[in-house]
């Protein structure tokens, strides 16, 4: 039995108005200050903290641990040699402000797969710590 293939010609812009509508999001939300891409989960333990940061490794990222927020930051290309010595400042930044103190001495950090995943722990008293990246 024969069929004929129905093309809806609709279907096609549709598709095309859905792909374009994404693509300016992504860029209207990088140039908000809200890139990359964060998830966010809290339970009774720990907040957790995902990234995505594809193409990136664990020594392109810094981390700060504040009492009460986590600063994800670009680490700034080391100028070259030969070159004016100014200040490097990171290509994007996100800080993420936390509904409780984090236990610094027990948080981490692992890279994988361009995910990158905070883990931090509750506390009652933390002060200022950086966190190492594995991966």
């Amino acid at each position: 039995m024969n069929t004929i293939l129905n093309m809806d010609p609709w279907g096609f812009l549709d598709d095309l108005l859905d792909t374009s509508s994404r693509t300016f999001q992504t860029m209207r939300a990088r140039a908000a200050g809200r890139f990359p891409p964060v998830n966010v989960f809290l339970d009774d333990d720990a907040i957790i903290v995902d990234l995505e940061l594809p193409g990136r490794t664990a020594k392109d990222v810094e981390l700060t641990l504040e009492p009460e927020a986590v600063v994800i930051a670009d680490k700034p290309a080391a100028p070259a040699e030969g070159a004016k010595a100014e200040p490097a400042r990171p290509a994007w930044s996100r800080r993420l402000d936390l509904p409780y103190r984090v236990n610094a001495d027990k948080a981490n950090a692992k890279f994988d797969n361009g995910i990158l995943r905070i883990e931090l722990p509750k506390a009652e008293a933390t002060g200022v710590k950086h966190i190492a990246i594995e991966g």
